[in-house]
């Protein structure tokens, strides 16, 4: 592809411009002719579809493959960052649970009045579901898009394959890397499929749709604000008995600012290690802490998982119980934990924790197009979060060391 082209010049230019772009001509597709909108609308029923067919390929093949290749004999220094990760990533789930009941906010989905959903009477309904979707067959899994079986059986099929030998492993780690650029490819049409999906909705809702995405993104952006300065910094007192405030404020300066713009944990690994030097923290530990936070230490996945499926919980007219709440904070923790490394990745995790509550891939898959259209901001808060979250934990216990 020459460097001059149209092609090369949009695959390769700020994707966060292009999808600002997207609304606004979609916008005024939607005002000016209802007529156009509807003809455009195709644009955004593909974009949705491709994540449809790509989501639960996804899911399988990163999981598997993380199992599969995970090293044998890790340091045993990185096991309390391991707990670390662990914890703030399932109190970010229970914080955006607390959130999403305290703001319930609901979202206009225009197709989601022809779904017929039953919502779960009880959290005895809700594990019953979970366990006979565990033991679902996995082609039937993967083609009916039964999330909980595909993560049982990725799960499943990569620790049996941990065991195997490194040819094996390459070819894993080949496929996901395969997986993940037909992922990259999808999420750069994102201006396409937003531009359709906004002036489809625009021309059926007016105004409501665009007030209600205003309305989710400040709960998310207020819930990762909070888990950034009050959260966090409890962890890192009771961890270290000393104030927290100026390693946040040194690793939000330094990691998460670059993390915000680049909106890719991975990318963000080598300013992550750097900052490790700088704080003086032991190599041996953060060369393996950071590049594993990256793909596990999903705090602020974990809140945009749960806080967009509760939207969709309560645009259906759905009503569910504290129990029920706190098994998707677990649920939202461990998807959160296999987020793509890729912007946008956690979106796509969304149908997995929907499934708990019964709703069905096609009103999910709606949900996710509204994340990619508030992604512009979330999706960058989001990975500033995460990132900057793992300096943090690492350096913390490392000073405690």
């Amino acid at each position: 592809m020459r460097k001059d082209s149209l092609a090369y010049k949009f695959f390769n230019g700020n994707l966060v411009l292009q999808i600002l772009i997207g609304i606004v001509l979609g916008v005024l597709a939607g005002y000016i002719s209802k007529d156009f909108a509807n003809a455009v609308s195709i644009l955004g029923t593909l974009f949705v579809g491709a994540l449809k067919a790509i989501a639960p390929i996804l899911v399988f093949i990163l999981v598997s493959t993380a199992i599969a290749t995970k090293e044998m004999g890790v340091q045993t220094k990185i096991k309390p960052i391991i707990v670390l990760y662990l914890v703030g990533t399932f109190l970010a789930a229970l914080t955006a649970v607390i959130a999403s009941f305290i703001f319930p906010i609901g979202l206009v989905l225009p197709d989601a009045a022809s779904v017929a959903t039953t919502p779960p009477d009880s959290v005895i309904e809700v594990l019953k579901t979970v366990l006979f979707k565990m033991v679902d067959n996995p082609v039937n899994a993967l083609q009916s898009g039964n999330f909980i079986g595909i993560l049982v059986w990725a799960i499943a099929i990569g620790v049996a394959m941990h065991y195997s030998n490194e040819d094996t492993k390459n070819v894993f780690h080949d496929i996901s890397t395969g997986i993940t650029k037909i992922v990259q490819f999808i999420i750069r049409l994102a201006p396409f499929g937003i531009f359709g999906l906004v002036a489809n909705t625009f021309a059926k809702t007016g105004f409501n749709a665009l007030l209600s995405y205003g309305k989710i993104l400040l709960l998310l952006v207020g819930t990762m604000l909070f888990i950034a300065f009050i959260i966090n910094p409890i962890i890192v007192f009771i961890k270290t008995k000393s104030n927290p405030f100026p390693l946040i404020f040194t690793c939000i300066k330094e990691s998460a600012v670059t993390a915000f713009f680049t909106r890719s944990s991975a990318a963000n690994i080598p300013v992550n290690m750097n900052l490790c030097k700088k704080l003086k923290l032991d190599e041996n530990t953060y060369s393996v802490s950071i590049p594993l936070g990256a793909t596990t230490n999903m705090a602020g996945a974990a809140v945009t998982i749960t806080i967009l499926t509760l939207a969709a919980v309560h645009t259906l007219g759905m009503t569910i119980d504290l129990p029920t709440a706190l098994l998707l904070s677990i649920v939202s923790a461990l998807a959160a934990c296999g987020a793509s490394g890729v912007a946008g990745g956690s979106l796509l995790l969304i149908p997995l924790a929907c499934s708990l509550f019964g709703i069905s891939n096609d009103v999910a898959l709606q949900v996710v197009a509204i994340g990619f259209v508030i992604g512009v901001v979330q999706d960058s808060l989001e990975t500033a979060l995460n990132s900057s979250t793992d300096v943090i934990f690492t350096a913390s216990c490392a000073s405690k060391e």
